[in-house]
């Protein structure tokens, strides 16, 4: 299969490139990026070129799969035109920045019966393999309460420009949230039901004061459960190595199971058992790209309906946090 890059506007996008070169059957056709200062960067980085034809002249051509990687308020827009042209979409996080846009998605997705795939790697971490399984055997019975930290740095240094342009970023829900969103569907397979509330504000960018860079929020579940979250991007620069990056708690009837993205262990606590208990965690079979590639050669939807349900649902709490501002 054929893939095609549109974009390289975060370094995510460079992640998903170096995975292609390995990836077997897979061959890159070209790598598109209109910004001349971002095509410069990406071609020492990655050292690749940037091919001077235009995205809408490739999705014309022979090409199966098409990897979205540009400025978050312009990927709604690029995933739909490829995906009017038959293609299949795997996408940097956000998918899009807008409900009208993930509605399109899918109607469009499923008349040309085409996939999608995103960048939610939290799902293939060791220690979310070993929650998942603890989750599904019920060891602690239902799930009752899930909070989750997400809090990243604001990071002037390295954020690109566009960022904090108006209509640019699509809101800081929709932008980290989307990452515990998913692992809380995965993990339990409950649904957000409700939103109980939504703020976002600005307290950490103090260049861009209209850009609300503090996000919480707190939702029920479709069991009852509720669910609260603080995404952030309020945290010192070292907050990679801190355990309070993507920490989740999930208390049980019987318990609590706790992980972190530092610590490939979960850490469960049981009625009944004086101890805490860390158990080793489990890496996955297969990551999200070959998932998404498993997808295509299968025709299955799998992959495909819990991202665009995992993209609408942060999309939802994003829209009541920007209505509460209004």
């Amino acid at each position: 299969m054929k893939i095609l890059f549109n974009g390289f506007q975060h370094g995510h996008v460079d992640l998903l490139y170096r995975q292609a070169l390995k990836m077997p059957g897979l061959e890159i056709a070209a790598c598109l990026e209109e910004d001349g200062r971002a095509a410069a960067a990406a071609g020492q980085r990655l050292g690749l070129k940037i091919d001077g034809d235009s995205y809408d002249t490739w999705l014309q051509r022979d090409i199966d799969i098409v990897v979205i990687g540009g400025k978050y308020g312009q990927r709604g827009q690029a995933v739909i035109k490829a995906l009017r042209a038959g293609k299949h979409v795997i996408s940097d996080k956000p998918l899009c920045t807008d409900i009208k846009e993930i509605n399109e998605i899918e109607k469009i997705s499923e008349e040309n019966c085409v996939k999608i795939g995103c960048m939610l790697d939290l799902r293939d971490l060791p220690c979310v393999g070993r929650a998942r399984e603890i989750l599904r055997e019920k060891r602690l019975g239902e799930v009752r309460s899930i909070s989750f930290n997400g809090q990243h740095c604001i990071d002037y240094g390295h954020r690109p420009a566009w960022y904090f342009e108006e209509g640019m970023h699509g809101g800081t829900i929709n932008d980290l949230a989307i990452h515990g969103i998913d692992l809380v569907r995965e993990l339990t397979s409950l649904e957000v039901e409700k939103v109980d509330g939504a703020r976002t504000w600005n307290s950490y960018a103090v260049k861009n004061p209209d850009f609300r860079d503090s996000a919480v929020f707190m939702a029920r579940l479709t069991n009852g459960a509720e669910l609260l979250a603080d995404v952030s991007y309020s945290a010192p620069s070292q907050v990679f190595s801190m355990p309070t990056y993507w920490n989740f708690k999930i208390w049980c009837e019987r318990g609590l199971l706790t992980f972190h993205y530092t610590d490939s262990r979960v850490t469960v606590y049981e009625e009944g058992v004086p101890e805490p208990q860390i158990l080793e965690g489990i890496l996955p079979e297969k990551g999200y790209f070959e998932r998404f590639i498993e997808e295509i050669m299968r025709n299955s939807d799998i992959v495909t309906r819990s991202v665009i349900e995992s993209t609408r649902t942060a999309l939802r709490i994003q829209s009541e946090a920007d209505a509460a501002m209004r």
